[in-house]
């Protein structure tokens, strides 16, 4: 065989191969075209479906247009309500502030005031020479003890005597061996008639 026949064989094989590949090549690209086909079916039927979707979120955005455009003022009006109730919030601090001030001034005067009545007291105590004492219980026992038809100069005297019992201490055995009696008053208007 001549180097041409060789050469020839040789080509022919080539141009076979190349024509089977050409056509395995286009089977599979056709296999990938049918595959995008129905992908792009799929994708059709899928938006198909989602017009009337969108048709209907379309028609509530229309609705919700109007409701929105009142969303606006009112979001003025709240911010605009709470900057009143911040500032009132403000003044009922500086309100509460005060009164703090003026209940610590009206204690602080308070005290004051009654350590000078304090202090006029036990000067005046100090100048009569008595110290003040609670009414004893012999004064209350014989207040109560005394007849309703007695006269005002007895009550008066009986007072003094009574305020000068005040002043010296009694001793306790005085009180211990003393018994109080008590009438229901009509023994004595008897004895006064």
């Amino acid at each position: 065989m001549e180097p041409i026949q060789i050469v020839l064989i040789v080509l022919v094989a080539a141009g076979i191969w190349a024509v089977v590949e050409l056509a395995l090549t286009i089977r599979r690209a056709r296999t990938t075209v049918d595959a995008l086909d129905k992908t792009m079916n799929e994708v059709n039927e899928a938006i198909g479906e989602a017009r009337p979707v969108i048709a209907k979120l379309d028609g509530v955005v229309d609705d919700l247009q109007p409701a929105l455009s009142q969303v606006e003022p009112l979001l003025k009006q709240g911010s605009v309500a709470i900057e009143a109730l911040s500032a009132d919030l403000i003044e009922i601090n500086g309100v509460l502030r005060d009164v703090s001030q003026v209940t610590g001034t009206v204690s602080t005067a308070s005290d004051a005031v009654s350590g000078i009545a304090d202090a006029a007291t036990e000067k005046v105590q100090r100048l009569l020479g008595k110290k003040h004492r609670t009414p004893s219980a012999k004064r209350a026992l014989s207040e109560s003890a005394e007849p309703k038809g007695a006269d005002a100069s007895d009550a008066l005297a009986a007072e003094d005597a009574d305020a000068r019992a005040d002043t010296e201490p009694a001793p306790i055995e005085a009180y211990a061996n003393r018994y109080f009696t008590y009438s229901d008053g009509t023994a004595g208007e008897d004895s006064n008639d």
